[in-house]
């Protein structure tokens, strides 16, 4: 197997930032939890944003594992759409009763550059410090999109650490798609 070379930043914000004043996206949104996700559902949305960026550790759960995880009361998933179609979503792990995590965040293909990111985050950072909090915290890594950095910077999170972590190319074991072109991975041999 072919190593992939990665490096994951952590970002962190110990209070709600203040509110910040954003154009409104185009489009009529709406927001909304998904209170019972379904597996096929949360796989929907997790294929569709995340294989562009080589999001993969989720579609080695088996949907009985993924299932539970979604079940937790502490699993929080937030579905953004736009004209009625889903855009986006992004979700938090509030399991540490002092912390919460952004597990993931981000757009289907078709909706990024609409200026929805900055609406999306923004939303997401509300939700986190809806509840008595002392820590929202994200990584992201080189594979996401390049905007998602500074994006994060942007909304108030502030970088803690990076590390360098290697992992089996996904696209050799079929976990994602051969035909996948990332500007970072290599090109797959024929063979």
């Amino acid at each position: 197997m072919t190593q992939i070379q990665d490096t994951v930043t952590y970002l962190e914000m110990f209070e709600r930032p203040p509110p910040r004043p954003l154009p409104p996206p185009l489009g009529k949104l709406a927001l909304m939890r998904a209170e019972k996700c379904t597996v096929s559902f949360y796989r929907y949305l997790y294929e569709t944003v995340g294989t562009p960026w080589v999001w993969y550790e989720r579609r080695l759960m088996s949907d009985t594992a993924l299932g539970a995880e979604l079940a937790k009361p502490t699993t929080e998933i937030f579905v953004l759409y736009v004209e009625g179609v889903p855009a986006g979503y992004f979700e938090l792990d509030a399991a540490d009763p002092r912390e919460t995590e952004l597990c993931y965040f981000g757009l289907m293909p078709e909706f990024i550059g609409r200026r929805l990111g900055p609406f999306l985050i923004n939303a997401a950072i509300e939700q986190a410090w809806s509840r008595p909090l002392d820590r929202f915290w994200v990584h992201t890594c080189t594979f996401d999109h390049p905007r998602a950095l500074p994006l994060y910077q942007r909304a108030g999170f502030v970088v803690y650490a990076r590390r360098q972590v290697s992992f089996d190319d996904p696209r050799e074991s079929g976990i994602l798609p051969r035909s996948l072109e990332h500007p970072l991975l290599p090109p797959l041999s024929e063979a």
